[in-house]
């Protein structure tokens, strides 16, 4: 008797391991797209859709009691631009002064940081970071009390004659400090600071101390190091640092609001004006974007200009 015994099924192309391992490939490519998905929704969701609506709302006429619609009324821009040119050329300048005092005061302490703190650096850094454990409304309020006309800063000041000289370069008035470019100034450079610091100590942190050490072989002076060695390895740290304290800088407007008088306000004071007192939406829309081109010009040159290209 013959027996027949029975085969088993071929395998079908589809469950070949050729096409499982072309799938698991595939899986694979898209884990990284996968992982980007929830930021990619987050930006389209809060920023760019945000950024379309204002675009949409900078070229509406109306009023609030008929309704805003779009109209395509490109002039609303240059009426803005017109009408406010002294708060844009304001907070350029405000910020631009808070830039330089921060990169002044915050170089000297992230050098000290980096090099010469030793077994303290922790804690300086934890005093760099301690003020934004409070929230930037109480720190500029505080600045309103440092600065106060009967305060001892005012007191100090106009012992030393400080204030006289401060009144004729038309940074103060009237022999006090509130209400004048001076607070806003001082109230943008302290609330900054940190922006300046934490990436200026970043870079200097990574410079390997070898360096100077062969600078110093070579019989260079300190000076010279810094200025050969330091300051030219420091500079992503310089470009980021200033970036971080001029952009915000420019469109604050709080410590114009708490620290200034009508005379100081800045283009975000305008800004947040139209929005929420005078209820022009179109005229603080097109304000929005003609700040925001403005930095981005200004950005894009200044990292051009640095020669740190690759921060694009």
């Amino acid at each position: 008797m013959t027996t027949f015994t029975e085969q088993p099924p071929a395998p079908s192309p589809e469950a070949s391991p050729a096409d499982g391992t072309v799938r698991a490939a595939r899986r694979r490519k898209l884990v990284p797209y996968w992982l980007l998905l929830p930021g990619i929704l987050w930006l389209l969701v809060f920023f760019a859709a945000p950024l379309v609506y204002q675009a949409s709302t900078s070229v509406q006429t109306g009023s609030l009691e008929d309704g805003f619609h779009v109209t395509w009324h490109f002039a609303t821009y240059w009426d803005a631009l017109s009408q406010y040119w002294p708060q844009f050329l304001r907070s350029v300048g405000y910020a631009a002064t808070a830039t330089v005092l921060c990169l002044v005061l915050g170089y000297p302490l992230a050098y000290l940081i980096a090099f010469r703190a030793g077994r303290w650096r922790h804690l300086l850094m934890i005093l760099v970071i301690a003020p934004f454990f409070t929230s930037f409304l109480i720190r500029t309020l505080a600045w309103k009390t440092i600065l106060s006309d009967g305060g001892p800063v005012v007191s100090t000041m106009d012992r030393l004659h400080i204030l006289g000289l401060t009144d004729a370069l038309g940074v103060t008035e009237g022999h006090r400090l509130l209400a004048t470019p001076l607070a806003v100034v001082c109230g943008l450079t302290y609330n900054f600071l940190p922006f300046m610091i934490l990436p200026l100590y970043t870079s200097l942190e990574r410079i390997d101390g070898r360096l100077h050490e062969a600078a110093g072989d070579l019989y260079a002076r300190p000076l010279t190091i810094f200025r050969k060695v330091t300051l030219p390895l420091s500079m992503p740290g310089v470009v980021a640092g200033t970036l971080l304290t001029f952009i915000p800088a420019a469109g604050d407007y709080i410590n114009a609001e708490l620290l200034g008088s009508p005379d100081q306000k800045m283009i975000g004071n305008v800004i947040q004006s139209q929005f929420l007192r005078v209820l022009d939406y179109p005229t603080a829309a097109a304000l929005s974007f003609i700040l925001m081109a403005a930095i981005l010009a200004m950005v894009t040159v200044y990292i051009r200009r640095s020669g740190t290209e690759e921060l694009v």
